[in-house]
């Protein structure tokens, strides 16, 4: 799978992608990463990738021109006018991070595992020209309910969150179904009795514990060192959904 990464900061990437899953996925193929400096595909001499607001108000707004540009010099095609609509080729998507962007969810990163090649567009400033999120992304992302200084961190976030579900990515792959928002797997099992995939609740993983078994008093649950595989599987549902009651109630309606 392909990914590349827009940004007026490409330095920003050096960290976060050169550690853990996303590095191993690097160095054996399962991804291919390409960070693209924005002002690259600027014309004028000063590199200019943003301009002030119409209407007035605070902050600088990205233009569409250099976006656009970027686009459509990676994909090797056009894409668009106002008169002639263009999509990018199937498989691939374009995906522009942004605090007013559709909620991020697991379910969004399956979606998007499920794809060859995804472009992000990393936001700043006071934002990106609306004709951008209009007709350029095929979709708008944000990562939470909150305001970040730009769409890098969140770019790096899906990344991740996408690379992880690659067949190969993970040494154990059913270390993706066993987790939170999985919707799946012993820890999300309503309580008295098995699921199927389509009726499985989307709980929060359940609680995990290591050696020492007494660590300043506090212990490990009995039922964890008993050695019956039943209890313990029982035990991890009912933890699985008492943590996603107290913690993500909403998850659960």
């Amino acid at each position: 799978m392909r990914f590349d990464l827009i940004t007026i900061f490409p330095e920003f990437f050096n960290g976060p992608l050169d550690h853990g899953i996303v590095r191993r996925a690097r160095e054996t193929g399962i991804v291919e990463i390409h960070v693209q400096d924005l002002r690259e595909f600027t014309k004028d001499r000063h590199k200019t990738v943003d301009d002030r607001p119409f209407g007035g108000g605070e902050g600088m707004v990205l233009k569409p021109e250099p976006l656009f540009d970027a686009v459509e010099k990676l994909l090797c095609q056009s894409m668009g006018t106002a008169r002639q609509k263009a999509t990018p080729p199937p498989g691939t998507a374009v995906v522009l991070l942004s605090a007013g962007g559709t909620l991020f969810t697991q379910d969004t990163a399956r979606r998007f595992a499920r794809l060859e090649r995804i472009l992000f567009i990393c936001g700043r400033y006071e934002g990106v020209d609306e004709r951008v999120a209009d007709y350029l992304a095929t979709e708008e992302v944000s990562v939470g309910d909150y305001v970040l200084s730009g769409g890098e961190l969140p770019a790096a976030v899906v990344l991740d969150a996408v690379t992880r579900l690659l067949p190969g990515a993970l040494g154990n792959q059913a270390s993706t179904e066993n987790e939170s928002f999985s919707g799946s797997g012993e820890c999300a099992v309503p309580s008295g009795g098995q699921a199927s995939p389509q009726n499985r609740p989307c709980m929060l993983d359940c609680p995990h514990y290591t050696r020492p078994a007494d660590f300043r008093g506090w212990r490990v649950p009995e039922v964890l060192i008993s050695g019956n595989h039943a209890d313990v599987a029982a035990w991890r549902q009912e933890r699985a959904r008492e943590k996603t009651r107290r913690n993500r109630p909403d998850l659960l309606r």
